[in-house]
């Protein structure tokens, strides 16, 4: 064999992580130490990285995905209320409350008499009294002593004379849709984009990328799920129900952000054109349209003044509160473009399942993946010329960019870097959309994510159990102990090692539910109010 053939024959670990990804096992897995404090057993084993993305881990990307995807499901065509009430405050959550306002009183008052001494001691009596108010059950946030709050800016409340206007009811609690001829109770799916910056090309590049607006496309995507957050308000105000949503947020061919929704119930497609027609954002910013700071001529920190200067002048940059004090009209304005797509779906149907995976389809990619910015090179320089203007473009008011215009953003410190910010939004591989790629409202199905995969997870424990597999619940782990592996340790095994025991309990734990579910099968039909709950959501968990 020559080495020429010997360089084409594939390594050990690549092999071994192709079986992984047959199997459905991760190929990222972290490796850790666990320790059980009742034997004193520790045992080194791997941990799935979760990872989203079906590039880097396509085991975890496709667990993730189908977690989703029963999230959607489970939520999508509820008949009854997924969240009870809110709980009533007991009578030690009360007193706790009382005891913290008289703590704070006296706070105030050694304060006013310079008692260093006994204000420390108050300091201390508070926070062991917000810990308490904690383990009572209470969440939000309690006042903090320490930081007056600052007044916020004063702004007009009155929608923009160019705006239509929209008719606003009282929003009820009820979060179900209504129900047609005693039986039918459809739901929503809606689709909502940004604007057009210019002609495009059937590929989605600009027609002419000279008057192609870049500047407006970045600042849109930066804002557009706040965009998308006052449309949900809008739009619960004028049905007059709390609307639910599970939605994606994926790039079109322009690489311009659009958002699909399952929404509950039945919304009438007049009223969705309606509320995305009059729905804005206005962003009150400082003016960024002309930048001050390039190249070696950057701002520089200065120890004395606690804040960024001139490099020649010295003069302090503007801070934030001045910057924003007295603006007169927004730095930027964002819009729905005119294409709006609602559709009805009833629940149950093959349509609703093909519109859950239309919804879930692209989540195990990264956004830069979805547009396939190297298809061709006219679409590559579109996506740099927009990751060029992203670059300059400030995405919060704590981001390092606006040092560039002058302006020193909120929390400014020396640890900053003018021009530099590490926010997903100026990422390539997000172009702009730096928050969360997955939308659920609150009240959606009444559990949060982990829950769902914890449904899932029990729903194979019972099916295990009822085929006489019996496995432990997992849920009691006070007894062990968790902790990274040191790099170097002697006993740590190899990743290909690791791999191969994590391929082998996954063929353990398949053969073992198969056996389960051969049984399940043997057995006579349960009624529908007793024995394991065989919905389409909980046989999927398999």
């Amino acid at each position: 064999m020559t080495s020429a053939e010997r360089a084409r024959m594939p390594l050990t670990l690549d092999v071994v992580k192709a079986a992984a990804e047959q199997h459905g096992v991760c190929v990222r897995p972290v490796l850790g130490e666990v320790v059980d404090l009742d034997t004193g057993e520790v045992r080194m084993v791997g941990v799935r990285c979760n990872s989203t993305v079906a590039s880097k881990c396509p085991a975890c990307a496709d667990r993730n995905r189908r977690s989703r995807m029963a999230q959607c499901r489970e939520g999508w065509h509820l008949d009854h209320e997924p969240v009870a009430e809110r709980e009533t405050a007991t009578s030690d959550q009360i007193e706790l409350v009382t005891y913290r306002s008289d703590l704070t009183a006296e706070y105030r008052q050694a304060q006013g008499e310079q008692d260093a001494e006994q204000v420390e001691d108050l300091r201390e009596a508070i926070r062991e009294a917000d810990s308490d108010l904690r383990r009572e059950g209470v969440r939000g946030n309690l006042p903090n002593v320490d930081r007056p709050a600052a007044p916020a800016p004063v702004r007009s409340t009155r929608r923009r004379q160019d705006s239509p206007n929209l008719p606003r009811r009282k929003v009820a609690k009820t979060t179900v849709g209504r129900e047609f001829a005693g039986k039918y109770r459809p739901s929503t799916f809606v689709t909502v984009t940004l604007d057009s910056y210019g002609k495009v090309r059937t590929d989605g590049t600009p027609a002419d990328p000279a008057t192609y607006d870049y500047r407006r496309a970045a600042r849109d995507a930066v804002h557009f799920a706040s965009l998308v957050d006052r449309w949900w308000q809008n739009l619960r105000r004028v049905v007059g129900w709390d609307v639910q949503y599970f939605g994606t947020v994926e790039p079109q061919k322009r690489i311009t952000p659009h958002a699909h929704f399952a929404v509950r119930g039945s919304i009438p497609h007049a009223v969705v054109r309606q509320v995305t027609a009059a729905t804005y954002l206005q962003v009150w910013w400082p003016n960024h349209d002309e930048i001050k700071y390039s190249g070696d001529r950057m701002p520089v920190w200065d120890m004395c003044a606690k804040g960024f200067v001139d490099p020649i002048t010295n003069v302090p940059l503007t801070p934030w509160a001045d910057a924003v004090s007295d603006l007169d009209t927004p730095a930027h304005v964002v819009e729905f473009g005119s294409q709006v797509h609602s559709k009805g779906i009833l629940g149950g149907t093959e349509e609703a399942g093909r519109h859950i995976g239309y919804l879930t389809k692209y989540l195990v990619k990264s956004i830069s993946e979805v547009v396939a910015v190297d298809d061709s090179a006219r679409v590559s320089e579109h996506a740099d010329r927009l990751a060029a203007e992203l670059a300059i473009t400030p995405c919060s008011e704590r981001c390092a960019v606006w040092l560039l215009y002058g302006v020193a953003p909120k929390g400014t410190n020396s640890r900053m870097t003018p021009g530099r910010c590490r926010s997903k939004a100026h990422r390539r591989e997000t172009l702009g959309l730096p928050g969360r790629r997955v939308l659920v409202s609150r009240r959606w199905s009444g559990k949060t994510l982990a829950e769902h995969k914890s449904d899932r997870a029990t729903f194979v424990r019972e099916a295990l159990a009822a085929a006489g597999i019996a496995k432990p619940e997992g849920t009691d782990r006070t007894r062990l102990m968790w902790a990274p592996v040191q790099a170097g340790d002697p006993h740590a095994p190899s990743r290909a090692e690791l791999l191969m025991q994590m391929i082998s309990q996954r063929l353990k734990w398949r053969a073992e539910y198969d056996q389960a579910q051969a049984v399940l099968a043997a057995l006579p039909r349960p009624a529908p109010d007793e024995g394991l709950n065989l919905s389409a959501t909980h046989r999927e968990a398999a």
